[in-house]
């Protein structure tokens, strides 16, 4: 099944949307992708916004579903901007697959539920380049007790 892919660029659709690309940091431990080729290697990335985690805890105890789902958007905004930079610019960027870590409880079973929210934002900013593999995974415990990090993997389109 095609769909459309909405108008404007992915930068307006971003911004329609609501959101802007952080700022991307660095690390003297590693870095935030790694180039092989057109293929892009994007570090785990935390829901961090403007240098401060935006949720702590372990989902289905101290963290509720919906917020797990605004922690995957931010998340996915981060590496995203990590994506762009390595690209050239977010219209080049076509993700390829995304690997959601979601600490929680083992009674918890909504890791796909947490994860879908990053999906579906890489979808309405990118559109078919946004379409992804992807795997959920429940966790014992994320870094600096963090309830949600994304990994991705991109390539560069024309």
């Amino acid at each position: 099944m095609e769909t459309n892919t909405p108008s404007g660029t992915a930068m307006e659709r971003l911004d329609a949307l609501g959101h802007t690309l952080p700022r991307v940091g660095s690390d003297a431990a590693y870095v935030n992708h790694r180039q092989v080729g057109s293929s892009i290697y994007v570090s785990g990335q935390l829901p961090y916004k403007d240098g401060a985690l935006l949720g702590q805890g372990i989902v289905g105890r101290d963290v509720e579903l919906e917020a797990a789902r605004v922690l995957a958007r931010q998340a996915v905004l981060n590496c995203l901007a990590v994506a762009a930079q390595a690209a050239g610019g977010l219209d080049r960027v076509r993700i390829v697959q995304m690997l959601v870590f979601v600490a929680s409880t083992p009674e918890f079973a909504e890791q796909s539920r947490v994860a879908n929210a990053a999906s579906d934002l890489l979808i309405e900013v990118l559109g078919e380049n946004g379409r992804h593999a992807r795997t959920a995974v429940g966790v014992a415990g994320l870094p600096r007790n963090s309830p949600v990090e994304i990994q991705m993997v991109c390539t560069t389109v024309r």
